[in-house]
């Protein structure tokens, strides 16, 4: 574990094992006490302040910063508070980054005074923030002329599971530093995939995120659907619940390799289910449509749905009718 600047943060105790920071009631470890690297995290909102808490239940050495007091002292009494992302990333091995947006990101990390600049050699940098290609990019680029290793993360399952230390981490990245990080997944997630090389953390995580939304879209259509028809609508999420944890919901196609069509090649047992699977699903979404039009309301998404029911289940356009 890096030694802590004394001088930055605070003054050693009176043993000369440890360092009291000057923050109240903060508490940094020196090696003699605390094993396993210094986290630093950086925004301290509902995903990054969840992150904390567990990194500390875990008994790592704790680093935080936000510029927001309010959100730094909820952590005051078990981390260092540093006064900026230059200051944390001197004093930590592992520099998470839990900001919003791309802005944020590139004022945390990039320039003269952002953490990537002041990250001495071994320090790792963590971006958990869901933001675009272009920013993952930059800041990749960044790091890399630095010599910074740096990896894209997207974390999934919302405030709940960062509270609990349960998020879905998907990382993108060199697989040794990656495997590195071990203490912080450890830390903070139930699930940690390395989705491929740096930027496919951020990927999945948007490809997560549209199965999420478009899933919560044909959710509103059903509601309207039902509503119309005089459905109590509690009565229908609580049997949707109940038949996706039937079915699997979403993920229940999700087990190819791809999303071209099934060839010659592929089980022919399958293909037939699957072609099966798929004209049902034509059949029971026109029955819908043709609800939807004797109510005299829209489905949009449910019309696109019939017209790539080929697509959804692998088995092509159906001919023309």
């Amino acid at each position: 574990m890096r030694p802590v600047n004394s001088k930055s943060l605070g003054r050693r105790d009176s043993s000369g094992q440890g360092f009291l920071a000057i923050e109240k009631g903060s508490l940094l470890f020196a090696e003699q006490r605390t094993p396993g690297p210094t986290i630093g995290v950086i925004g301290l909102g509902t995903i990054g302040s969840g992150i904390a808490t567990n990194v500390h239940a875990a008994g790592l050495p704790l680093v935080v910063c936000d510029i927001r007091p309010e959100a730094t002292r909820r952590h005051a009494d078990y981390a260092a508070v540093a006064v900026s992302p230059f200051d944390l990333a001197r004093e930590s091995d592992i520099v998470v980054v839990a900001v919003v947006n791309d802005e944020q990101v590139r004022s945390v990390l990039s320039g003269p005074e952002g953490a990537l600049a002041a990250g001495a050699p071994g320090t790792t940098v963590v971006v958990v923030s869901t933001v675009t290609s272009a920013c993952v990019a930059a800041i990749g680029a960044e790091a890399r002329a630095l010599g910074v290793p740096i990896v894209d993360c997207g974390v999934s399952g919302g405030p709940s599971a960062a509270a609990s230390g349960n998020l879905v981490c998907m990382c993108g990245g060199d697989p040794e530093v990656i495997a590195a990080l071990a203490p912080l997944f450890e830390s903070i997630g139930s699930v940690t995939v390395t989705m491929g090389p740096f930027g496919t953390g951020l990927a999945a995580k948007l490809a997560r995120n549209l199965a999420q939304y478009g899933g919560w879209l044909a959710a509103h259509e059903a509601q309207v659907l039902a509503e119309s028809a005089g459905i109590e609508l509690a009565k229908l999420a609580e049997v949707v619940r109940a038949s996706d944890a039937q079915s699997g919901g979403q993920a229940t196609l999700m087990f190819r390799q791809t999303v071209a069509p099934f060839t010659p090649a592929d089980d022919q047992g399958l293909v037939r289910a699957m072609q099966d699977a798929a004209d049902i699903a034509r059949k029971d979404l026109r029955a819908a449509l043709a609800l939807a039009d004797e109510l005299d309301v829209e489905l949009p998404l449910a019309a696109m749905a019939e017209a790539h029911c080929g697509e959804i289940f692998g088995v092509g356009v159906p001919p023309t009718e």
